[in-house]
């Protein structure tokens, strides 16, 4: 895999080195076939920075094996990876591809001059105070960030229940970083589902990525809206008990039903099994105050309907004032979202180093119907891009300058040079 040339002012700063990554994809029915396979697609590679390793769930109970076997064979200072539901990977001189219902290992080995890598394991069940301070949430990840937006990857282990309390937390800490990952792949194994240096961990694992390079997000959550914008007037926690629009009030049964009949039958058969709800958010505005554009929404699920007075429950705390909008999932709205998501980055930044995919399980075939259906929209933008990721059960990433927990989505994290002002460019 070639690698992509740096910016002179790069060049210098990390005293003319040259990054490179290399990737490699093995689809062996055994774990020590895997290993020998990313073995012989790596051989030479030299030593990288960063490791990151993403392991189909099929190979859940030999996990406490993969790290030793693999160092081994290949040089990195740091390791970094978990089980997955699917693994996206990109072997040597091949595209792409989404590798989903079966064993497969994707390895990707970064070396990244002038950047600074800070790896973290987080205990999950002693998490600071949201209330309290926030230097606290910044000892621990033991940071020493020289810029006040390093990026943060991300890995959780499917065990972890305070999962927004940290996500919140972090966001807390360093309000600017860009934070990207997900929800490793669940199993009956009696250990954690992720990777760290050699050993298998529970809780939280990541790296903190700062100096001279970043991570890019990019987040598609895959709906097209329904309807108009309608404002909340009466909710209960996660209850949505009325909406208003125009100065007209209804329940959201009765807006969705008024909304049903300006659907085609295609569309309305649609919304029995692919229906959401766009719910915004104060900082969602604000973010987009200027920009020309309506400010986005979160997607949620809507958990059930009250039949008895028209409420409908959202997987998501609910407030008056909150302005929502359903929603509908398919393939060709995802594939719409992310080509335009995709093509912005190629013109904001079209020389990334790789690309790292966090994608939903409800995505890949079940979505668009065939294989590699996010990345091959990447590789349409970026046709020599190294890919690499996993299928998980939540995908983390920002929407409007806040990091969320996703359902659906595909979060790309774009490994991209750093300005030399010290900002992602």
């Amino acid at each position: 895999m070639a690698a992509f040339p740096l910016p002179d002012w790069l060049s210098r700063r990390a005293g003319g080195h040259q990054a490179w990554c290399r990737t490699a994809l093995a689809c062996e029915p055994s774990l020590e076939a895997c290993v020998a396979a990313l073995g012989r697609q790596l051989g030479g590679a030299g030593n990288a920075d960063l490791a990151l390793v993403f392991v189909s769930a099929s190979f859940a109970s030999d996990l406490p094996r993969l790290l030793p076997l693999l160092r081994q064979r290949l040089q990195a200072d740091h390791w970094l990876g978990c089980l997955a539901g699917g693994v996206i990977g990109t072997a040597p001189g091949q595209p792409p591809r989404e590798v989903e219902q079966q064993p497969a290992i994707s390895l990707t080995l970064l070396h990244l001059p002038g950047a600074r890598l800070q790896p973290f394991a987080i205990d999950t069940d002693q998490l600071p105070d949201l209330d309290g301070p926030a230097e606290p949430w910044r000892a621990l990840l033991n940071s020493e960030a020289e810029t006040s937006a390093p990026s943060l990857l991300l890995l959780l282990d499917p065990g972890f229940s305070g999962i927004n309390d940290l996500i919140a937390g972090l966001d807390y800490a360093w309000p600017q970083a860009a934070k990207l990952g997900g929800i490793a792949g669940p199993h009956s194994a009696p250990h954690g589902s992720l990777l760290l240096g050699d050993q298998v961990r529970t809780g939280a694992v990541g790296c903190l990525i700062d100096g001279a390079w970043s991570l890019d997000p990019v987040v598609a959550q895959g709906c097209r809206p329904i309807g108009p914008v309608f404002e909340v007037e009466q909710a209960q926690r996660n209850v949505v008990l009325e909406l208003s629009r125009g100065g007209q009030r209804n329940t959201p049964v009765a807006a969705l039903q008024a909304i049903l009949t300006e659907l085609s039958p295609a569309e309305r058969e649609l919304v029995k099994q692919s229906l959401f709800l766009g719910v915004g958010h104060s900082s969602f505005s604000l973010a987009h105050a200027g920009s020309g554009e309506p400010p986005p929404f979160l997607v949620r699920n809507l958990m059930g309907v009250d039949p008895r007075n028209g409420a409908v429950a959202v997987a998501e705390r609910m407030r008056p004032g909150q302005q929502v909008q359903f929603q509908l999932r398919d393939g060709q709205a995802s594939q719409q979202e992310l080509t335009g998501l995709l093509e912005r980055q190629r013109r904001r930044q079209p020389a990334p180093l790789a690309a790292l995919l966090f994608a939903c399980l409800g995505r890949g075939t079940g979505l668009y119907g065939h294989g590699d259906g996010d990345v091959g929209l990447c590789r349409a933008q970026f046709p020599d891009l190294p890919i690499a990721g996993a299928f998980c059960n939540g995908e983390i990433g920002p929407v409007a300058g806040s990091t969320h927990l996703h359902g659906y989505t595909a979060s790309w994290a774009f490994v991209v040079p750093r300005h030399p002002s010290g900002e992602p460019d």
